[in-house]
């Protein structure tokens, strides 16, 4: 049951990258956004009714390598598990304020007393939906899942849901 969840959380995630690439050439002046801090709060392993509050504080750049950006992050929970990774994501338009965005991260994870993923190497995917405001600051939701792609014995992952805000940082 959990292998068949973690496929079609991947099977998602390319999808929507796939469409990603389509609506490029679709998308509303998408292309003058500054770089962002994004800071988001929220439920921590979700799915398994065993929720801890996370934290996350996220840099995503403003330049792009062909459709990609490159963004760092680090996660916490109040059960002290700990989650550092950089990955890329992709800025998906719909129209002129909502912005679709699927990304993929590889990062290092510590256990401390929250829940035991296999290892130390974890794979984040995540979708977020956000409302673009003037400013082109971001206001949204998402739901990421952190697994090991099963490099490691046990591979149970964790999904979070979550709010975020990313704030503007320079002018465009």
């Amino acid at each position: 049951m959990r292998s068949s969840r973690h496929f079609c959380a991947v099977a998602a995630m390319v999808a929507v990258t796939m469409l990603g690439q389509a609506a490029v050439a679709q998308t509303v002046k998408g292309g003058d956004d500054p770089a962002f801090l994004a800071i988001s709060a929220g439920y921590h392993d979700v799915l398994d009714d065993k929720e801890a509050f996370e934290g996350r504080l996220e840099y995503r750049h403003d330049k792009k390598i062909w459709i990609f950006k490159p963004f760092v992050g680090a996660m916490a929970t109040h059960e002290e598990a700990a989650y550092g990774y950089a990955g890329v994501l992709v800025d998906v338009y719909l129209g002129r304020r909502w912005v679709l965005t699927p990304s993929f991260a590889p990062g290092v994870y510590r256990r401390g007393d929250g829940k035991d993923l296999g290892g130390a190497i974890e794979f984040k995917s995540q979708l977020e939906l956000s409302y673009r405001f003037d400013n082109r600051g971001r206001l949204g939701v998402g739901f990421s899942h952190i697994s090991n792609a099963s490099i490691y014995d046990s591979n149970p992952g964790v999904e979070t849901l979550f709010v975020t805000y990313a704030i503007p940082l320079g002018r465009r």
